[in-house]
C-alpha cells in the first residue's frame, strides 16, 4: 500500500476516534474527523474519500499496519466502527513497516549531522532510532533507555502533542492524589515535559489566569476538545523556564538562590561526575568532602533529591532550606 505524507496523520486520527467509547463513529463522521485535521495541516487539500477511509482501515487491520481489532456495530442500515478493547491503541503497539521505513530514513539523514557542535543531541537520538529499528530483522537490543512502558497515562502523550501543534483547547478530567473526585479543566496547552520518569502537561489554565499550570499525565482521567478561542503562548519562553529550577514545580513567590552542600566520600565523586544542575560548581574541601554551590529555586523536587542522599549530603545555605531538611529528617526518624 502507497503511504502518502498524510496517511499516518490518518491513522492517528482514526485510531483516536475508534477507541472512543463516548461517541458513535459512523464513516461520514470518521471522514468529517480526518478532513478537519488534514485541512488545517494543508489549506490546500481536497480532503478524503470514502474509499481511502476504507483502504486506511483495511490497511490498520492487516499484519502490515497493526493487527487491530476493529468491531462493526450496526444502528438501523448504518454502521459505526469502535475497537472491541477500547484501552487498545496503536501508539502502544511496536513500530510497523512503514514507521520502521520512516525511521530509517530519519536516522540516514540525523546521523549525516553528527558531530558538529550544534547538533550533539544527536547522539543520544540517533542510537534511539537505530534501536527502534531493530524490530525489523529480529536482531537482539544492545542499548536499553530509562522508560517506563506501563506509565499511567501515557497512552494521551499522541493526542497531547497533537493539541498543541494544532492549538486545540482541552476539557481534561483530573484526579489529583488529594481529591477524591476527578474534575474538570480548562486547558490551553503548551509544552510537555519529563521529569523522572513522569510526563507534565503545561499550558493556559483560564479560571486561574495561569500560562504555566501544569498537569501530571498520569492522573489525567480523561481528554475532550473545547470550542472557544485558543490563546496563544505570549507569556513564557519554555526554552528558558525550567533552566533555575529541578523538576517541574516553579513557586509563584520563587527566587533564584545561592546554594551550598558538602557531599562526602563515594557520593562527593559521584556528583562531579554528574552533576545536579546546571550552574553547579564544585571543589573538594579535602579528600573527603566535595563543596557543591548551586544558584537556582528552591522547589519540592530540589528537596526530595537532597533527601535522597540521606547522611551523604549536608546543607550549609540557605539556612532555611537546612532547617526544612532537618525537620524532614527528624519526622522520618520518629516513624521508627
Amino acid at each position: 500500500m502507497a503511504v502518502n505524507k498524510h496517511a499516518l496523520v490518518r491513522y492517528k486520527i482514526l485510531d483516536k476516534c475508534f477507541r472512543n467509547p463516548g461517541k458513535r463513529y459512523f464513516i461520514s463522521d470518521l471522514i468529517e474527523e480526518c478532513n478537519s485535521v488534514l485541512t488545517t495541516i494543508d489549506p490546500d487539500s481536497d480532503g478524503i474519500s470514502r474509499r481511502q477511509i476504507f483502504e486506511d482501515i483495511a490497511f490498520m487491520e492487516s499484519e502490515e499496519g497493526w493487527s487491530i481489532d476493529l468491531g462493526r456495530f450496526r444502528e438501523e442500515r448504518k454502521v459505526f466502527y469502535r475497537y472491541n478493547d477500547t484501552t487498545f491503541s496503536i501508539n502502544n503497539m511496536p513500530l510497523n513497516e512503514v514507521e520502521i521505513n520512516q525511521l530509517k530514513s530519519a536516522v540516514d539523514i540525523l546521523s549525516q549531522f553528527k558531530g558538529m557542535p550544534q547538533f550533539e543531541w544527536m547522539h543520544e537520538l540517533v542510537p534511539k532510532l537505530q534501536q527502534g529499528t531493530l524490530v525489523e530483522n529480529g536482531k537482539k537490543t544492545i542499548i536499553e533507555f530509562d522508560s517506563n512502558q506501563y506509565l499511567k497515562g501515557i497512552e494521551n502523550l499522541g493526542t497531547l502533542h497533537n493539541a498543541i501543534s494544532y492549538k486545540k483547547v482541552l476539557c481534561i478530567s483530573y484526579h489529583p492524589f488529594e481529591a477524591d473526585a476527578p474534575f474538570n479543566v480548562t486547558l490551553h496547552p503548551y509544552y510537555l515535559k519529563q521529569y523522572n520518569n513522569r510526563w507534565f502537561l503545561f499550558g493556559y489554565n483560564p479560571d486561574r489566569g495561569k500560562y504555566d499550570w501544569n498537569l501530571a499525565l498520569d492522573r489525567i482521567v480523561s481528554i475532550a476538545e473545547e470550542k472557544g478561542k485558543y490563546e496563544k503562548n505570549t507569556e513564557i519562553d519554555w526554552g528558558e523556564y525550567f533552566e533555575d529550577i529541578i523538576g517541574v514545580t516553579k513557586p509563584a513567590d520563587a527566587r533564584v538562590e545561592a546554594i551550598t552542600l558538602h557531599f562526602y566520600g563515594k557520593t562527593g565523586r559521584y556528583i562531579e561526575s554528574k552533576p545536579l544542575h546546571g550552574s553547579q560548581r564544585s571543589k573538594w574541601i579535602d579528600s573527603n568532602t566535595l563543596e557543591v554551590s548551586l544558584q537556582l529555586m528552591i522547589n519540592y523536587e530540589f528537596e526530595r533529591l537532597i533527601l535522597s542522599y540521606a547522611d551523604s549530603v549536608l546543607v550549609l545555605s540557605p539556612e532555611k532550606l537546612g532547617g526544612q531538611i532537618k525537620e524532614r529528617i527528624s519526622a522520618a526518624l520518629k516513624k521508627y
